[in-house]
């Protein structure tokens, strides 16, 4: 038995204008994410994933990858376009891509 591999793209190849879904818990998101990011925790995505955009590709962070996998694989099976995103919000914010906190901290990944 063969599986597709998880399809995914680097930090640096994200669109611009892409919808960006970090999946980490309220205390990483309030420490430091991305500012156009959409936050669905991954305890929160199967009782939300009808928030997800169904008309556009998805693009999935967590911390360093592994629960944004499994999220996207979970949408995917529910008839999303899901892509993960390598390296998560450690790959982003080694990239220097901006950041903001919702605590007034400076921005940084838990």
């Amino acid at each position: 038995m063969s599986f597709a591999p998880m399809p995914s793209i680097d930090v640096t190849a994200l669109p611009a204008d892409g919808f960006l879904l970090d999946v980490r818990e309220s205390d990483e998101w309030q420490a430091g994410h991305a500012p156009a990011a959409t936050h669905i925790a991954m305890s929160e995505i199967t009782a939300r994933h009808a928030e997800v955009p169904t008309d556009s590709r998805v693009h999935v962070i967590c911390k360093a990858g592994g629960r944004s996998a499994q999220v996207t694989q979970f949408l995917i099976d529910q008839g999303v376009d899901a892509v993960n995103v390598d390296g998560g919000m450690l790959a982003w914010q080694a990239c220097g891509h901006p950041m903001v906190s919702e605590n007034g901290t400076a921005a940084g990944v838990l």
